[in-house]
């Protein structure tokens, strides 16, 4: 174990993560020159055409320093405020950690949530500054603020370029010199065996494939062992390490890095977090989801595919949660839980891509408890929500903003299109640190573009999610032609109904088809009426054909046609095309 280096990449998205891990399988010689590409690492073919990581990715390399053979385990992790899961799993499975900042940028908002929480794991972590051949002017204060963050010398932090692979092998030495080899656990007089599920994907042939951190003991090809939380018993079918691709080996030895073949085919019996051994690992939290959003299949015999399909995605995404759903207009689905709205964007298009299936969803929605009576309830649904109740508290978040001065003002005004309760600006080195706590609900109402917009794109920002606060809100209900579109229906502040109601129905008449009859777009809260619109009806001319003569004759087509338009509306019904829903969202 002395010769082994256990250890990750953590950094604010865009950084360079991917293009230092394509450095590293260079240097070790663990991918021939031939077969490299960019982001190697990056398996899915999303995250090559929007060239960010949505998955850890852990791969094993080899490297000699000074005629010793070092054993290097590293995990590439995403950048993402979203799957900010990702990189905690992957903290928990090694011992070290290189936080990467971008030389042209410098310390962002995902930088230092992800330095926390490697903080908070207890790791040894290294500073190396990133992209220093674009010779960046203001490179030597983000050295200073990198080395103040962690706690170093300017000196001690390095300055590479994954580009062009300058400083990347000192970067690779110092790995191995100031991280700490794995710890043995082992026990005298026991044979405890323990390895850690920080991962999991599915294989056709072997069933749940765990990606696994052994703590203690060993695990043989052929050997029987236990899932322990899940108190599933299975015989190892393979077992080895990535290099990034699968290679099998014989044994899995404490402190490595691999995969364990279990051969269960059911997708609900391996949850991440789980031990597989004979004595259960502690401590281990999986995500809770913050937005909730339903999916329904567009066609309705896919309903059984699109359960399959959710259950092979949360295999490896613990904070994917599901369940049974059902909506009166778009029929049987699922409630699934996400981390945010970019979680749910890949997930929905993961599930086109990856098995095929089109889906429609509902507005986005977070969880609300709601008191009734003495008790307190959860509502992730707007459905779910009594028509009386004594109170409801939103979910509120604090959030964190990092951006040049320039955009300051730009930025403290978002407080005016948003509830915002309180502000507070920090100095960090030649740039603003603007933290302030707001309802989840309002962050996931197009806060990010806001954002992005009034700072031209230079402004990042993280949050977390630090409690509930009691709230004036109301369901909004949208009617269209009399008829109740529950999969339209959402929770939102009451001084905002009357807005949300109103850009609902004028974007729903943009988008709906004209009918024979005159087709009412209305917005309700609280019993009330907020905003309406009219679709009109379809236009025939019924009397196109006459050429001349009586006008009583054409005055009766008109009350004709007048009669069947009101027959028509009386017991018409309007069908929402799925393709509205998508959208409107």
């Amino acid at each position: 174990m002395e010769n082994i280096r256990n250890f990750c990449i953590i950094a604010h998205i865009d950084h360079g993560k991917s293009t230092l891990a394509d450095r590293f399988l260079e240097l070790t010689g663990t991918v021939a020159k031939h077969r490299m590409r960019e982001q190697y690492l990056d398996g899915l073919e999303l995250e090559r055409e929007r060239g960010v990581t949505i998955k850890m990715a852990p791969v094993r390399m080899s490297y000699f320093l000074k005629s010793t053979h070092y054993l290097l385990n590293l995990i590439d992790t995403p950048g993402h405020s979203d799957f900010s899961y990702e990189v905690s799993r992957a903290l928990a499975a090694v011992e070290g950690a290189i936080l990467l900042v971008d030389a042209t940028q410098g310390i962002q908002a995902q930088t230092l949530a992800n330095f926390h929480l490697a903080q908070k794991a207890g790791l040894k972590i290294i500073g190396a500054i990133n992209k220093i051949d674009l010779k960046p002017t203001q490179s030597e204060q983000i050295i200073k603020d990198l080395a103040d963050l962690i706690g170093a010398q300017s000196e001690e932090i390095y300055k590479i370029s994954g580009k062009t692979g300058e400083g990347v092998e000192e970067l690779l030495e110092a790995v191995i010199k100031f991280l700490p080899s794995p710890k043995s656990y082992e026990v005298p007089l026991r044979k405890i065996e323990k390895a850690l599920v920080f991962d999991s994907f599915y294989d056709n042939h072997q069933g749940i494939m765990a990606s696994v951190r052994v703590v203690s003991g060993e695990f043989k090809a052929g050997q029987t062992t236990e899932l322990m939380a899940a108190k599933t018993e299975f015989k190892i079918k393979e077992l080895g390490y990535f290099f990034p691709e699968l290679k099998p080996a014989s044994v899995l030895k404490t402190g490595e890095i691999g995969y364990i073949a279990t051969g269960i085919k059911d997708p609900d019996k391996l949850k991440i977090g789980d031990t597989i051994g004979n004595e259960l690992l502690t401590g281990y939290k999986n995500p809770q989801p913050v937005v909730f959003v339903s999916f329904y299949p567009e066609e309705a015999d896919d309903y059984e595919e699109l359960k399959k399909s959710l259950q092979k995605l949360r295999l490896n995404d613990s904070a994917l949660q599901f369940e049974p759903d059902y909506n009166e207009v778009l029929g049987r689905g699922f409630k699934t839980g996400f981390l945010g709205r970019f979680h749910f964007e890949i997930t929905a298009e993961r599930l086109n891509r990856e098995f095929s299936i089109k889906t429609v969803q509902s507005f986005p929605s977070v969880a609300y408890q709601v008191q009734k009576d003495g008790k307190v309830f959860t509502v992730t649904n707007p459905q779910q929500m009594p028509l009386e109740y004594d109170s409801i508290a939103e979910p509120i978040i604090k959030a964190v903003i990092i951006t040049p001065p320039a955009y300051l003002g730009k930025i403290l005004q978002l407080k005016d299109l948003f509830r915002v309760f309180s502000v507070e600006t920090k100095i960090l080195g030649e740039r603003m640190i603007v933290e302030f706590t707001m309802p989840l609900a309002d962050f996931f109402a197009n806060f990010d573009d806001q954002l992005k917009s009034v700072s031209e794109g230079f402004a990042s920002f993280s949050y977390e999610q630090i409690g509930y606060q009691k709230s004036d809100l109301v369901k909004l209900e949208i009617l269209v032609a009399g008829e109740a579109m529950p999969g339209l229906n959402r929770i939102v502040a009451k001084e905002r109904a009357e807005t949300v109601g109103r850009q609902t129905v004028e974007k729903l008449k943009e988008l709906l088809p004209r009918q024979q009859f005159v087709q009412a777009l209305q917005a309700s809260a609280n019993s009330r009426i907020v905003a309406r619109e009219n679709i009109p009806a379809l236009k025939k001319d019924v009397t196109g054909y006459l050429y001349g003569g009586d006008r009583t004759r054409k005055m009766k087509l008109w009350k004709k046609q007048q009669r069947g338009k009101k027959r028509l509306k009386e017991i018409g019904r309007v069908s929402i095309p799925a393709d509205v829903y998508r959208k409107l969202i």
